[in-house]
């Protein structure tokens, strides 16, 4: 770290370095390193992730990860961190550590601290990066990534639950090759609370080793996940997590203008039941619920999965009917 450091000219020959771990997400090493010129955050990404199944994927994910965060501070100046530096031995890279009041927006959601206004935030620098990037060949040149997202994400994700659920592979399995065929937006891959940071005059988002050039559905289906796991986790806070759930919607389709609303939708509906289906029983299952609320959210999910909802509200109206009481 100290070579990187210096090689920077973010510390001074010989400077103590002092790294401390952070904790957050399972694929990479995160460390906030506090220096003479200031406090900066080092990422390294990591060949097996930190999960109990074995999960490996390529390294080399952290450049892709780097030109998302650069792409997107032209976009949405102030809502990513500034990436400082690379290197390229090491597969890490350098950004500003932002610190002070900031916090994982999932830690405020799971204390039942639920502000619909961040989602509408969050949803609007989503919307403002698809369209910004919508259909742009030298973007989609950039980001060709299909195997490192089948990898993190797809594999995982759907294509796991299509084991432990034989009967429904098919329609999984489809759901999982539209996805991986549909490329019109630079896609995060991960938009999730754990990856937002509030606190700070605006929220912050991180983490974009899944980068891809693809189906702006994944990017919102992940995203409205989580408000309907976390509704299934906190009934008595359901209303509110369901009104994220709408204002991020909302936000985000009023930039939708590369396809028709209804296309994205219907493409979303079908992958959330299997999103949520895949933090039960996928390789990197939530760790908060309950095995009671497990149950709840996996036979939810088996029961959209059959019924396939077309738009997003009658979605999350058969959500809060099964899992919200």
């Amino acid at each position: 770290m100290r070579r990187v450091l210096v090689g920077l000219g973010l510390a001074a020959a010989g400077e103590e370095v002092v790294a401390t771990p952070l904790a957050g997400g399972v694929s990479s090493g995160i460390y906030r390193i506090p220096l003479a010129s200031g406090t900066y955050c080092l990422k390294q990404a990591l060949p097996q992730l930190k999960v109990a199944k074995e999960w490996k994927v390529p390294v080399q994910r952290v450049f892709h990860e780097i030109d998302w965060l650069r792409t997107a501070a032209a976009i949405v100046p102030g809502h990513v961190p500034q990436v400082l530096g690379e290197d390229e031995a090491t597969m890490s890279f350098v950004m500003e550590y932002l610190g002070g009041d900031r916090r994982p927006w999932k830690a405020d959601l799971l204390a039942g601290i639920v502000r619909p206004d961040t989602a509408r935030e969050l949803g609007d620098v989503l919307g403002a990066i698809h369209a910004a990037t919508a259909d742009d060949p030298a973007v989609a040149q950039r980001f060709r990534t299909d195997a490192n997202f089948h990898a993190i994400r797809l594999e995982p994700y759907l294509v796991e639950a299509s084991r432990v659920h034989p009967l429904l592979a098919d329609r999984l399995l489809a759901t999982v090759e539209r996805t991986a065929t549909t490329r019109r937006v630079l896609v995060h891959g991960d938009v999730s609370p754990k990856n937002v940071l509030v606190g700070g005059s605006r929220a912050v988002l991180l983490d974009a080793e899944c980068a891809w050039f693809g189906d702006p559905a994944f990017d919102l289906a992940f995203c409205l996940n989580h408000f309907l796991l976390k509704a299934a986790h906190l009934p008595a806070r359901a209303a509110d997590l369901l009104a994220c759930f709408d204002g991020f919607v909302a936000a985000y389709l009023a930039h939708v203008h590369w396809e028709p609303v209804d296309a994205i939708q219907a493409r979303a509906s079908a992958l959330l039941p299997g999103l949520a289906l895949a933090r039960v029983d996928g390789k990197s299952p939530v760790e908060y619920l309950t095995e009671a609320r497990r149950q709840v959210v996996r036979e939810a999910s088996l029961r959209l999965l059959r019924a396939t909802p077309t738009t997003l509200d009658r979605l999350a109206q058969r959500w809060a009917q099964d899992c919200t009481a």
